[in-house]
């Protein structure tokens, strides 16, 4: 067994420990009798454990196939959360077009670009091209009304549920001397990271919050909950070291950046769904709502992560 091999099966042997003994702990919870809040909050984390455990083997799965599996899982999860996101805009008949090409042309370009390791053109693709492009195939309809805002929530769409998720899968591009072919590494330490500083700064608010961070935006998101994840993740990304190719206090560094990343990122997401009048942006995965609930910190912690990594450790 390779040294790289070696630390996938050590990696996913943790995370196996690791949801079995959630898996326990919430059976453990749910068999004590509780009053309706607090029984809510434990059917709530029984249901994201269960949701845990569907992704982790998605994602395992992916891994297990390698380059083509990882960018097919990030494609479809793309496709998925553009489409959580359009239902959300003003578009129009007079937009079928442009969004016809963001769902079938520019998607599907932009994960051949990564799968053929176009670094140059994937990363200015949707920012100039499609940026340019989507107000052109809009404006040829004739439709003048609220044209600015129609045509900002689908860039919007594409920047967020395309552009940004698709740096996930762009990480196995990085060369990076001394680490050749242990890159799916990366996309574990990213996901890991900003999912687990989710998850404890959820814990961390139930179990020490008190004094509310942005009330109007996400009223369960506690100062207490947001610096006991954030500090939380960054141990736990230090403790990941082994798997990147950063030293151990590189990883703690980088750990804490995706961690706010990922906090940020959920705020402007949360602000939008208010802006909607939504509390979710969808109901696919129980416990987390829709694609874009669960990928929100992921959206603007992976491409700070790719950039940070290229620039400081690639070749």
């Amino acid at each position: 067994m390779t040294g790289y091999h070696a630390k996938l099966m050590a990696l996913l042997v943790g995370v196996l420990i690791i949801l079995t003994v959630a898996s326990a702990i919430g059976s453990l919870l749910s068999a004590r009798p509780r009053d309706k809040a607090s029984r809510a909050v434990i059917d709530n984390l029984n249901a994201r454990i269960n949701a845990w455990w569907v992704m982790a083997i998605l994602l395992g799965l992916a891994f297990w196939m390698g380059r083509s599996g990882v960018i097919l899982l990030f494609g479809i999860c793309s496709f998925a959360a553009l489409r959580e996101f359009v239902t959300l805009t003003n578009a129009r008949r007079a937009d079928h077009w442009m969004l016809a090409a963001v769902f079938y042309v520019v998607l599907p370009i932009q994960y051949i670009l990564i799968w053929t390791d176009w670094h140059g053109f994937f990363t200015i693709f949707i920012p100039v091209y499609v940026f340019l492009g989507l107000p052109i195939l809009s404006v040829i309809r004739g439709e003048s009304g609220n044209f600015l805002i129609r045509v900002a929530e689908v860039q919007w769409a594409a920047m967020v549920t395309i552009y940004c998720i698709s740096y996930v899968p762009a990480l196995l591009s990085l060369q990076i001397p001394g680490y050749e072919g242990q890159n799916v590494l990366l996309i574990a330490f990213l996901i890991i990271v900003v999912q687990a500083s989710d998850v404890l700064q959820y814990i961390w608010g139930k179990l020490t919050g008190k004094t509310r961070i942005a009330p109007r935006l996400s009223p369960s998101k506690t100062v207490e909950g947001f610096v006991g994840g954030v500090l939380s993740a960054t141990l736990l990304g230090t403790a990941l070291w082994w798997i990147t190719p950063f030293a151990i206090w590189q990883a703690g560094i980088m750990a804490m950046i995706i961690s706010l990343m990922g906090f940020f990122g959920g705020l402007v997401m949360s602000a939008i769904k208010r802006d909607r009048g939504v509390k979710d942006w969808g109901d696919v995965i129980a416990g987390h709502g829709g694609f874009i609930d669960r990928l929100d910190s992921v959206i603007f912690a992976a491409p700070v992560f790719f950039h940070l990594t290229h620039y400081w450790w690639g070749a």
